[in-house]
């Protein structure tokens, strides 16, 4: 049955029926056309209720639990409809509603629609980019919900997963998946399976490239056609389009350009027919790194540009740091240093406003990136300064390997200047040791590399760049002695070895190191 045929069905079936029951069918509907990705028609089922998206869904003739399900469902459509039209304040007002069920729900008792409302409320957190206030919700509602609830336990893991994956906590977002994988395998819900393998998948891809793991980019690929199975079969296109982006995001990511811009094509073409402008803009995002890659920035300067346009209008700022982000770097390849220069300031600041700290030390690296000669020497220790403590928390290996080769790219940059031994004039200059800097940043960079090592000199070596881990000792034992207690204490080495995992076959193209990556999730539950 079409839209159309299930608003009129609705409107048919409802007639003559009381406020309590006619809002309790308009909501039954409005969460099945949210399912579907149907995020106007769900509006317009419970418009009797909700006529003005601006102001509250009307509750007066409502018992406690209708009425509080009704703000549910509104809040669960303002936050998607705010998303996909990039409308300014959407978010806001979700969270406002959604508030005030979650308190509703709690004065009749109903811990199943406490977790469920509070699962909700942490996807508005996590569509500005407030990772923090969305893992509190998501671990609040999981505390909520009963083992007799599978399918809502499954939606709240999944959630939780999807949060760690977009702040690059990608260990803690596979164990969240692995907790969910038995319970989804069990369940009827075709959407609730889409969602899961689509965002298992976008955690293999990114698990990919910094191991250079051809393993994973395999299960990658079997997981987003597994999340297109299922969604196909819960008649939703929205999220058949999110998954052909991510999909162009993986082949972009190993250098098959064609193919990215096949899949990039028609996700773009299924969100502008669904009027869905916030996600096509992070498909623009893809889009421009594409063209960035195959060496065409003037084109990927012209659709970047545009995909900022539109996001500037909405409130998820996270996507809108990523996109400044690439924008910086287009401009830095076209010559313009300075815009370039306020762009990646601008996504840093966006990112710090939000709470994703790591989001904005990868916006201060691609500075050093990008903007090497451009900058001067003490600037540049000062920028990797600033980024190194706003990552210092990191673990994901892509961005520790940037870290490492920022830290290089300073130390060479500084070397000629310890040759040329200028004169400094500036008072800012006073007490300045162009020794003690490096000193300080090659330590910094030792112990990253030890700690990340698990503290053995032979893999810390590989991290580093260095051919032989000799090299590593002479360095500590001469300049760091007082990193030898974070060295793991010597094994005999095993004679045999197992096999090591295969390598990708096609070099992937360095696309400038962009520090984010664009990939659209996929929401259980929505």
């Amino acid at each position: 049955m079409n839209l159309t045929a299930q608003i009129t069905a609705l409107k048919g079936e409802i007639e003559g029926l009381n406020p309590i029951d006619r809002a309790a069918r308009s909501c039954d509907l409005a969460k099945k056309l949210e399912k579907g990705g149907e995020y106007g028609g769900a509006y317009e089922a419970l418009s009797e209720f909700w006529p003005d998206r601006n102001q509250e869904p009307q509750t007066d003739n409502l018992d406690e639990a209708t009425g509080a399900e009704l703000l549910l469902r509104a809040g669960s459509v303002a936050s998607k409809l705010g998303s996909a039209g990039q409308s300014q304040g959407g978010q806001e007002a979700a969270k406002d509603f959604i508030t005030k069920s979650i308190r509703m729900f709690e004065t009749v008792g109903d811990n199943p629609k406490v977790a469920e409302a509070k699962a909700e409320l942490a996807l508005c957190y996590w569509r500005e980019g407030s990772y923090d206030e969305a893992r509190i919700h998501l671990a609040s509602a999981l505390n909520l919900v009963a083992d007799g609830d599978p399918d809502l336990r499954a939606t709240i893991l999944i959630r939780a997963g999807i949060v760690e994956a977009w702040a690059r906590k990608l260990n803690d977002a596979m164990r969240f998946y692995n907790e969910a994988a038995p319970l989804v395998e069990r369940s009827e819900d075709h959407y609730l399976k889409g969602a899961f393998h689509s965002q298992y998948g976008l955690v293999f891809r990114r698990l990919a490239a910094p191991e250079n793991r051809e393993d994973y980019l395999d299960k990658a690929l079997i997981e987003y056609a597994a999340a297109s199975f299922h969604f196909e079969q819960a008649g939703n296109e929205r999220y058949l389009a999110r998954v052909e982006n991510n999909l162009g995001y993986l082949y972009f990511s190993i250098g098959r350009y064609e193919e990215a811009h096949t899949h990039l094509d028609r996700a773009r073409s299924l969100f502008l027919q669904l009027r869905d402008i916030g996600t096509a803009a992070q498909v623009d995002d893809t889009r421009a790194r594409t063209l960035l890659a195959e060496g065409d920035p003037v084109q990927a300067e012209r659709i970047i540009r545009q995909a900022i346009r539109t996001l500037e209008r909405g409130d998820e700022q996270a996507v809108l740091a990523e996109a400044l982000t690439t924008y910086g770097v287009v401009l830095a390849r076209l010559g313009r240093h300075a815009r370039s220069r306020e762009l990646f300031e601008r996504a840093m600041h966006v990112a710090e406003i939000t709470g994703d700290l790591e989001g904005a030390g990868r916006a201060k690296l691609s500075i050093i990136e990008e903007l090497t000669a451009q900058t001067s020497a003490p600037e540049l220790v000062r920028d990797y300064e600033i980024a190194s403590d706003l990552l210092k928390n990191t673990d994901e290996q892509a961005t520790t390997k940037r870290l490492i080769a920022c830290a290089l790219n300073v130390i060479r940059t500084l070397a000629p200047a310890e040759e040329q031994a200028p004169e400094v004039q500036d008072p800012s200059w006073d007490g300045f040791s162009f020794k003690k800097e490096v000193l300080k940043i090659e330590k910094s960079l030792i112990e990253r590399a030890l700690r990340d090592a698990g503290g053995s000199v032979t893999r810390a070596s590989r991290l580093l760049g260095f051919r032989h881990h000799q090299s590593l000792i002479a360095l500590i034992n001469s300049r760091h002695r007082d990193l030898l207690g974070t060295r793991s204490a010597v094994r005999k080495r095993r004679r045999h070895l197992f096999s090591k995992p295969r390598r990708i076959k096609k070099k992937v193209l360095d696309t400038g190191r962009v520090s984010a990556e664009n990939e659209t999730a996929q929401v259980a539950g929505d």
